[in-house]
């Protein structure tokens, strides 16, 4: 049983501290979230986290993939589609990835133990056109979301070549809300997996007692879903835990809306019936989102919790 996270992590952008980066700041090539990725990927690794992030600190979910998409743009915030959608202008998470890769490298001192490293996370199709406004070309969300999917099919391609990710997550929140047509939404999928030589994981939040059963038919790898923050995906997963026969699990065991961390006991009985259910071969753990909004202390406490429950179990 390995431990993951599902991607974001407290961070703040910093400024040059040193005639280095002062220097490079007078020519604009200062990046004032290195240090973040660097900071994030420690704490996930201190707290004994097997596969990590770059923790996401370069904005919210949507924009930090739209800014670099044709065909949509952001305004006070928000994101509409403006064109036809097209291939982004640069490779969007490859570099941060290439960055905490590097860290987690050097704090094993070249020796990353087995089944463990960075994964990549995109955030998906179908979420993000439904975080957007249609403003022009397209009569419906699902053509968006199609042309939406070859569009980061290139990106999920590179980060598979450049990265030799242990993984790729795919994040798609709204397919728990019933706004999603799900034909759709598996086709767009398709088109990500297509061809991937790296396992495929999906992230789909919320409660699932209405979509589990579609979920399940998606063609991934492993499907990840919380299950501390909520009293009714444990009993949809029990239901209908052989639908997932051909997938691994991805257990939230961590209620990430709440910024306190949990009950030690609560968490352990929470995975003591996951192990029962699915057999701790088929899980990863980790917290049922991204811990971005929580006081650094508490996510890294967070982490260093569920990982104790892991090796529990291991």
């Amino acid at each position: 049983m390995k431990s993951t996270v599902v991607g974001s992590f407290p961070a703040s952008e910093s400024s040059p501290s040193n005639f280095k980066e002062k220097l490079l700041n007078s020519f604009g090539s200062f990046d004032p979230f290195k240090q973040a990725i660097k900071d994030s990927v420690i704490a996930q690794l201190d707290a004994g986290v097997d596969i990590i992030s770059d923790g996401q600190v370069r904005g919210d979910m949507v924009s930090i993939f739209t800014k670099y998409i044709p065909g949509m743009k952001i305004e006070e915030g928000n994101t509409f589609v403006v064109s036809k959608i097209r291939k982004p202008t640069r490779e969007i998470s490859i570099d941060d990835l290439k960055y905490a890769k590097k860290v987690m490298g050097d704090y094993f001192n070249g020796n990353i133990p087995e089944e463990s490293g960075v994964k990549g996370i995109i955030t998906g199709p179908n979420t993000i056109i439904h975080s957007s406004r249609i403003q022009g070309f397209y009569k419906n969300k699902e053509d968006a979301i199609i042309d939406l999917a070859h569009c980061l099919k290139h990106e999920v391609d590179a980060i598979a070549k450049k990265v030799e990710p242990v993984y790729i997550q795919v994040d798609e929140p709204f397919l728990s809300t019933g706004m999603v047509e799900m034909k759709t939404a598996r086709e767009a999928i398709d088109i990500i997996k297509e061809g991937l030589e790296v396992p495929l994981g999906m992230h789909v939040c919320g409660i699932l007692d209405s979509a589990f059963k579609d979920l399940a038919k998606f063609n991934v790898d492993i499907l990840d879903m919380e299950f501390a923050g909520n009293n009714v995906n444990l009993g949809v997963l029990e239901k209908n835990a052989s639908l997932l026969s051909d997938k691994k699990v991805g257990f939230g065991c961590v209620d990430s809306s709440v910024n306190e961390v949990d009950d030690k006991s609560d968490v352990d009985e929470l995975v003591k019936k996951a192990i029962d259910i699915v057999g701790k071969e088929n899980l990863l753990l980790d917290p049922d989102c991204g811990l971005r909004r929580a006081p650094k202390d508490v996510a890294f406490e967070k982490l260093k919790l569920m990982n104790e429950i892991k090796d529990k179990y291991s």
